[in-house]
């Protein structure tokens, strides 16, 4: 209203000046400023205008995926959160769906992680950031990020010693009490954000956090060049494990599994060997079998499924001196050959999440030495968040890893996936 009256006002003065002193043709040109000046205003009024819709848009469409108990999952508008000066708010893009989401979802409970309300699900993530936390200084508005999903205290003896995967009062997304980031808008800490190069897709960006567990759990085995290692299980974590062996320099992979499907895919990754078992071996009966696949004993064993059988599988199979590492997790407690452990001195070593793998597993995939893009076989936008689940518990058509889109496919991708 101000710039209308002003330009008004300015147009009538300069035309009874102007017009007796200079004549009609400067006349002309001021109607012409005149014309132009009101036509920004307008446009000013109009820029205004789809500020306010966007944020009115923005306001009102938070579209999240809900957990409320075993099998009861539900699509609701939630507030969009305030941030902190430390955080960002995330317009989400690609989240993918995790084992640890479908047992939450059937079994209602990992161990000691119980789900006693409703919880946001969803924690492999990525997607644009929308907002700025005042003290944030390593991202802006519109940068593509991946997510690490855990945010530890930063005060306690494990997050001060670098191990903050240990952190007692880890913040995880989609881990009781704690919601996920299966939603439109989510806010995240800014120090867990890694922004992706053009070059590397939102999918990819949302696969780096499986990949993450894959770089600490071989990081905690000690692969190295000439490394010979047995994976039990050719699931998304089997398989991104056996990516990461190679990278590291391992140099015969046997995997193994009860689907020939993930074997093909594995062997398609580059497993020098795979072992199609059945739920009936035994794992001294298998233990043989390995043995005489084998060019010689694995160095390392690394347990991506957590059933018993696969765990005192990886026990009997490693070498004496050797190490086996736990990333599965399975029942609480179960019956383990540790006297055979002890005797040949096999190390048993545990996994949990990640701790400083997201820079190496993102440095990976931007290089090219690690391709995660196979994994990914099954698409489905936010609102067909029940049917993906459906497709991730079922196993069924050859489903690896199952990618939910928050946004349209290859919105904020420069380059397509």
């Amino acid at each position: 209203m101000l710039v209308r009256s002003v330009v008004s006002c300015i147009s009538q003065v300069f035309a009874r000046s102007f017009t007796s002193s200079f004549g009609n043709g400067l006349m002309q040109k001021i109607v012409s400023y005149h014309i132009l000046i009101r036509r920004v205003a307008c446009d000013h009024r109009n820029d205004n205008n789809d500020v306010a819709q966007n944020e009115t848009k923005l306001a009102m469409d938070n579209l999240t995926a809900v957990l409320y108990g075993i099998d009861d999952m539900r699509l609701e508008q939630r507030p969009i959160p305030d941030i902190s000066p430390e955080e960002v708010l995330i317009a989400m893009d690609s989240v993918g769906i995790c084992g640890s989401d479908v047992h939450y979802l059937t079994k209602g409970r990992i161990g000691h992680f119980v789900v006693t309300k409703p919880m946001v699900i969803g924690h492999e993530s990525a997607g644009v950031v929308a907002k700025v936390g005042s003290k944030v200084k390593n991202l802006t508005v519109g940068d593509r990020v991946a997510i690490e999903p855990g945010v530890p205290c930063y005060k306690c003896d494990h997050c001060k010693q670098g191990s903050y995967n240990l952190c007692p009062d880890m913040v995880f997304c989609a881990t009781p009490p704690y919601d996920g980031n299966l939603t439109r808008y989510y806010k995240h800490a800014a120090d867990f954000c890694f922004k992706l190069p053009d070059h590397v897709t939102m999918e990819e960006g949302a696969l780096l956090e499986p990949l993450s567990v894959g770089v600490h759990a071989c990081k905690r085995a000690g692969v190295s060049l000439g490394s010979r290692v047995l994976i039990l299980g050719a699931g998304p974590i089997g398989l991104v494990t056996l990516l990461v062996a190679q990278s590291m320099g391992a140099t015969e992979i046997l995997i193994t599994d009860l689907v020939q499907h993930r074997l093909d895919i594995a062997k398609e990754l580059g497993a020098t060997h795979t072992l199609l078992l059945t739920s009936d071996d035994t794992a001294e009966q298998v233990v043989d079998c390995v043995h005489h696949t084998m060019f010689e004993d694995p160095d390392i064993s690394i347990d991506c499924c957590g059933a018993e059988n696969s765990t005192r599988l990886a026990i009997f199979a490693t070498r004496a001196g050797g190490v086996v590492v736990i990333v599965g997790m399975g029942l609480p407690e179960m019956k383990l050959p540790l006297f055979n452990a002890l005797a040949r001195e096999v190390d048993i070593r545990g996994v949990f999440r990640y701790c400083n793998d997201y820079a190496a597993a993102l440095a990976l995939v931007a290089s090219g030495r690690v391709t995660v893009k196979r994994l990914v076989t099954h698409h489905f936008d936010i609102m067909e968040t029940q049917k993906a689940f459906e497709t991730a518990h079922s196993g069924t058509g050859g489903v690896i890893k199952v990618m939910i889109h928050v946004q349209p496919r290859n919105t904020n991708n420069p380059v397509k996936f």
